[in-house]
């Protein structure tokens, strides 16, 4: 069972160690609390063994009538295919698997020094364009959000289409994301952020590009391109969590926008639940009073958005939140329909070469 720990006072969200500075000096004449979220497990075992220094954003320190942002357990993890279920390592290790480990610690590190600086690179541009306009940024920003889940899908699709990767769990839950951010667009475009032109041409000819970039890099490695993502839905939480620090007392003001109230409060909340792989369903019911509220919402999604992306890192390791029924033991673990599993597109053809065809019912 992959466990997320939270304490009282603390929500951090684990990037990569470059550049930490950055991130831990912004706020600190402000409480915050953080909760640690590590990027990535060791699917050769039940423990992480991959060291890393963490990259807290730093969160709003919320009153006693409001909700706070609760990290709570994640749903039992699969084992890797082939352990049993007893992991590895340990003093039996053989030395290819030490070999073997210390290349994959070498490719995370490569990977997440490439996300970091492709993220912090379109950070600047987007604070050269829009330091004085909340608004439009948030409209891009969350234009943004969704290319990377439609990318997804569209790789998913394709493995399912040539019996290479069969995980409808996945494509599930990628659609209820696209389905969240959505809405967050909607938000943005019914407070103005589409206004101007130039907006709209950056932010689309923005996403064209991610798109195809995040194609391909999960093409090559699903792992890459979830932490990624990780790192650009990091990003959108710290936004929103510095706007709601600066703007509080101005929002409480403001009526909510209609298409948030009915999507917070419309009472259809499956999708809703199904993106929030670290909770169980129905344990999150947010109220809409105001354009805080509104906001605050936002940034608990972005919070949600990372856990699952970070859950997606191991592979094998998601499942919707509507799969676990209620009365569902420990015991019946083992009656759960197990999905096929394999990296990027090289490990999908040679295991539709040399394993059975996937299984239909999915």
């Amino acid at each position: 069972m992959i466990t997320t720990t939270l304490s009282s006072t603390v929500f951090t969200i684990s990037a990569s160690p470059l550049k930490v500075n950055r991130y831990n000096s912004k706020h600190n004449n402000s409480a915050s609390f953080y909760s640690q979220i590590p990027f990535l497990y060791n699917p050769l075992s039940k423990a992480p063994s991959i060291s890393r220094k963490s990259c807290r954003v730093r969160a709003t320190v919320l009153k006693e009538n409001e909700e706070k942002v609760v990290v709570e357990e994640s749903f039992p993890a699969k084992t890797s295919p082939g352990d049993g279920g007893k992991g590895s390592g340990g003093d039996n290790e053989p030395p290819e698997s030490s070999s073997s480990g210390a290349l994959e610690r070498w490719a995370i590190k490569l990977e997440q020094s490439v996300n970091i600086f492709l993220t912090d690179s379109v950070i600047k541009i987007l604070d050269t364009l829009y330091h004085d306009r909340e608004y439009p940024r948030f409209f891009v920003l969350e234009t943004i959000a969704r290319v990377p889940y439609f990318a997804f899908m569209s790789v998913l699709h394709m493995y399912e289409s040539f019996g290479w990767w069969r995980r409808a769990d996945y494509i599930k839950v990628h659609f209820a994301e696209s389905w969240n951010e959505m809405h967050h667009l909607l938000i943005m475009e019914e407070l103005g952020g589409n206004a101007w032109w130039i907006d709209r041409f950056l932010a689309q000819h923005i996403a064209i590009a991610y798109y195809i970039m995040t194609v391909l890099m999960y093409v090559i490695s699903p792992r890459m391109a979830y932490h990624f993502s990780e790192c650009v839905e990091g990003h959108a939480f710290e936004t929103y969590d510095k706007f709601i620090k600066a703007q509080g007392e101005e929002l409480k003001k403001l009526p909510a926008p209609e298409v948030a109230v009915k999507y917070y409060t419309g009472g259809d909340f499956y999708l809703f639940d199904e993106f929030q792989t670290a909770r169980t369903p129905n344990s999150r019911r947010p109220k809409i009073e105001n354009l805080y509220d509104v906001f605050l919402n936002i940034r608990d999604d972005e919070a949600e958005h990372c856990k699952t992306m970070r859950a997606c890192q191991t592979s094998g390791n998601l499942r919707s939140p509507h799969s676990y029924p209620e009365d569902a033991s420990e015991d019946d673990s083992q009656n759960v329909l197990h999905e096929a599993d394999c990296e990027g597109i090289v490990d999908c053809i040679k295991k539709s070469v040399t394993s059975p065809p996937a299984n239909q019912h999915i």
